[in-house]
């Protein structure tokens, strides 16, 4: 666990020494599209477990566990219950929904240039990721859930196959406007 002090985006890019702050700011930009793509859009009762968790100073572990021992206050017990239960409540994204996830952000930000982009900033693999997430995990900027590892995030892709080729694909699939002669 990193130090108290050391907790700054700068203090976090001189630890892991790898990745510029760039790299840093793009995952922790990407982790919400990332999310809202596999759960949808957060909801007023997201952001009430979030405070919660915030002032309590628990994860999603501990907060599971207090909801299963029926220790939460009962509002928001009841508010998750009305929301269809836990499951329903925990956003949590894999190494491999990640990956995508940021491939997908790096896609819709850069197009063609995705690839490029991620490699100036020494990102060309999925193991990268990983490596810039356990950064944030290990200065207590990010939660990870109990079975969490680093290694969730090796070999989730080929960074040619699903920047360059995928993106190529997708656009000789796409509908060709004719020129109309005159």
């Amino acid at each position: 666990m990193a130090q108290a002090q050391l907790k700054s985006l700068d203090d976090l890019v001189k630890h892991v020494g790898r990745y510029p702050e760039e790299a840093f700011v793009f995952v922790r930009e990407g982790l919400p599209y990332a999310t809202e793509q596999m759960h949808g859009a957060e909801t007023p009762l997201h952001r009430e477990l979030h405070e919660y968790m915030s002032t309590h100073q628990c994860d999603w572990g501990e907060l599971a566990a207090k909801y299963f021992a029926g220790a939460l206050p009962e509002p928001i017990s009841m508010a998750i219950v009305e929301a269809g239960g836990w499951e329903k409540m925990n956003r949590h994204v894999s190494g491999r929904e990640l990956c995508w996830g940021l491939r997908d952000y790096a896609q819709r930000r850069w197009g063609l240039m995705a690839r490029c982009v991620l490699e100036s900033w020494n990102i060309r693999h999925t193991s990268d990721f990983g490596r810039v997430v356990f950064g944030f995990i290990d200065f207590d900027l990010m939660q990870k859930q109990s079975g969490d590892a680093i290694e969730d995030f090796e070999d989730q892709f080929d960074f040619e196959q699903a920047f360059d080729v995928a993106y190529r694909n997708a656009l000789k699939s796409a509908p060709v406007e004719s020129e109309s002669a005159e």
